[in-house]
Formats: C-alpha cells, structure tokens, sequence
C-alpha cells in the first residue's frame, strides 16, 4: 500500500484484553475499510487517541483493572471527537448505562456489539460512519451563545420549524407532525435545539413557545387550504401549560381544523398540579390535546395520566431502539399500548430507527409511529407532498432505501 493510500484510510484503535475477539476484529474493519491498530493497555491507546486522532474507537467494558465506563471519561478529557463503538460480554443494561454516560460526556456512540462479533453486524453499527466522513459538528460544553445573541435571533426572527412526520401505523398515512425548532444562524448554518434551548431565559422561553405556536399555525393553515391536515404537535414546559396566556393563543381555532397537540415532557417538574390541571382541562374544552413525551423514563407517569386529560403518550426512544434485542424493552412497550388502549389514549412509538420493528409495535398495539428511520423533520413545504401520498410512510422509507418489509 502507498503513502497516499494509507493516508487516505480511516484508522480505528481497538482497545480489548481477548486477543482473539481482537484478532477476528481487526479483519473486519479491514474488510469494512478501515485500518486498525490493537492495544491491550488502556494508557497505550490513550497516548495514541492524543498523537493521531483515529476516526473511530473500539473498546471493551472489561479492560482489565480499569472498567470501561472510567476509560470513557478520560477519553473524553482528552478532547477525542471521533466515534466510540462499545464491545461487552456483560448484562445489557451496564452496556447502555455506559454508551449513555459516553453521550452525556459529548462522546460520538455508536452503540455496543456483543461478542463475539458477527461482520452484519459491525456494518450495521458503522452504517453511519461513513469511512472518511468527520463526525458532525454539534454545540457542546459551556455556551457558545451570548443572552445578547439569542435575543438578536428571537428579534430577527431567525429560528425557524422543521416538522417531524408522525405516521398512523394500521394504514401508513401521515397522521400528524411535530414542530422541531432550528435556529437559522447566519454564519454557523442550521442549529439544532440541543445548542442553544438551555441558553434560553425563562423570559426568553416563553416569547419562543409563542413564536413556534404562530408559525406552526402559520404553516398548518396553508396545508389545510392544499387539503393536506395532519393533527400538530407543539413541545410546551409545564410552565408554558399552566400559563393563562396559552389559551389566548389558540383561541381563534375553528370546529374542523385539524388537532393541536400540545408535549409535555414526563420529566419536567410540575409545581402545581392543580393549577397545570385545571389548564390543561380549559385547552381539552377549547379543542385542544394533550401528549406525554418520553414516557416512561419519568416517576410520576402514572399520577400524570391521573390528574391530566391526557390524549396520547409517547413511548419514548430508548425502548423502541432495542426491541428486537430486549426482551425487558418489548415487554414495556406492550404495557404501555395496552395502557392506551385501556384508557383510550393513542400511543405514539418514537424514535423508530428500524423499519422492521412496525409489525413488532402493531401486534402490541402502538397506533402512531414516528422517527429517522421512517423520514426525518422536513421543512413545511415537503410535508404537502408527503400529505398527498396515499400510504406516506411507505413512500416516505421508499425514498431513503429502506425496505419496510410486509408492514402496512
């Protein structure tokens, strides 16, 4: 191989105390085209990640004296922005606990293979990396943002909606969407709301619940006038639902316009129940819904279907993610749909990254689906030719060549 060539090839490190495990690996990653390198010592390979950044990482949780999930601190404390891939023989949930302290650490995870390793499989986990592409560029850290800054773009109205198709699961049709917000910057491009929400003033947050509220309607309008009229979804903080303010904003809706969806997370606070009920029950008569996101990885779901006139739940991601592999996560799932169906509330699967779990989520009874596997958040223009599509989950996976199976 020459210089150029050797230059131009990805360079995976393998950290893995199984020399054979490494040995097999090592092929793979060849075959995938990448160039690897083994360590057996954790300090070795970090003084490497230092000299030559690799494009990727792969590490086992059992390394020795030194656990996995330590190893992932320090290298994150090394500043690495490449991709991290976890190798474990240990019980599921530490290999996940450990890929979610890798995220929280800003750490690109691609998530854990069990060994020993099958080649389908190490595809399927690089899929996204793409040899040779960089990691994308995200905000993290301290804040990038001046109070100054986000101020400016709320005045100049540079945040702006994508909307996130939802999908009714029985027929395939575009059911409803959710409104993302982004933030059009002018020299940085597109930024998601990871970047700059939790920068936010309370003060601040507010007038951008208002703002989203008005596009979204905005946009809702000239879909219904093109007889595209998928139910609208709109993320709110407690504060926002127990705000007077919200039903002045949504009062000027007429009888047949499709629903608004109000989302509030399961993990915000709710400092006053009766207050957040009461208000929530005022938006129900006023033809409003109310949705739970991320069920279930709260501790008041129960009390929160109790005291709130709740019309859907939202099975939150990371128990859709694995349902093929755990059982533990199927199982919730199921419980949750038949919660729903029980008390009469729609149930959305989110996060639905793989097409082959609909027929899964059907036969538990999860009506709505949505996620990056089915299509990803749109700009308002695309939602009408998605709306004019007879079965537009089908047409909308067709499109990014993924098969969606015998699922309708």
């Amino acid at each position: 191989m020459n210089e150029t060539s050797q230059a131009s090839q990805a360079l995976a490190l393998v950290l893995e105390a199984d020399m054979e495990v490494a040995a097999v690996l090592s092929l793979q990653l060849e075959v995938l085209g990448l160039e690897s390198r083994y360590y057996r010592h954790s300090a070795h390979l970090l003084d490497e990640v230092v000299r030559r950044p690799p494009q990727l990482v792969v590490m086992g949780l059992e390394v020795g004296s030194e656990d996995g999930i330590a190893l992932l601190r320090r290298l994150a404390a090394t500043g690495y922005r490449g991709w991290v891939l976890l190798l474990s023989g240990v019980e599921r949930k530490i290999a996940r606990i450990a890929e979610r302290v890798g995220q929280t650490l800003g750490l690109h995870m691609l998530g854990c293979l069990d060994k020993p390793m099958r080649l389908a499989d190490l595809r399927r986990c690089l899929g996204s990396l793409r040899v040779g592409r960089e990691p994308p560029a995200e905000v993290t850290g301290d804040p990038v943002f001046s109070s100054e800054e986000l101020e400016l773009a709320l005045l100049r109205q540079e945040l702006t909606l994508h909307y996130q198709p939802q999908f009714e699961l029985s027929s395939g049709r575009l059911s409803g969407v959710e409104a993302l917000v982004r933030w059009a910057h002018p020299e940085l491009g597109l930024i998601g709301p990871a970047g700059f929400l939790p920068l936010l003033s309370p003060e601040q947050g507010k007038r951008l619940t208002r703002h989203v509220l008005e596009m979204a309607l905005s946009d809702a309008a000239i879909w219904h006038r093109q007889g595209v009229m998928p139910s609208l979804s709109v993320n709110v903080t407690p504060d926002d639902l127990m705000c007077p303010d919200l039903l002045a904003l949504t009062r000027h809706r007429r009888p047949g316009d499709p629903p608004l969806v109000l989302e509030v997370t399961e993990t915000a606070a709710m400092h006053d129940d009766l207050l957040g009920s009461e208000v929530a029950a005022r938006l129900c008569l006023g033809g409003l819904e109310v949705s739970v996101d991320d069920f279930g990885v709260g501790f008041s779901s129960l009390s929160r279907l109790q005291l709130l006139p709740i019309s859907e739940l939202k099975v939150d991601r990371s128990f859709v993610r694995h349902l093929h592999e755990e059982s533990q996560d199927a199982a919730i799932v199921e419980a949750v749909a038949l919660l729903g169906r029980r008390l009469g509330i729609r149930v959305v699967a989110e996060g639905v990254e793989d097409p082959g779990v609909l027929a899964l989520l059907d036969r538990f009874g999860c009506t709505h689906v949505q996620g990056f596997g089915l299509a990803r958040p749109m700009p308002a223009g695309d939602i009408l030719e998605l709306g004019a599509t007879q079965d537009a989950m089908r047409f909308s996976t067709s499109a990014t060549g993924e098969p969606l199976g015998s699922t309708p």
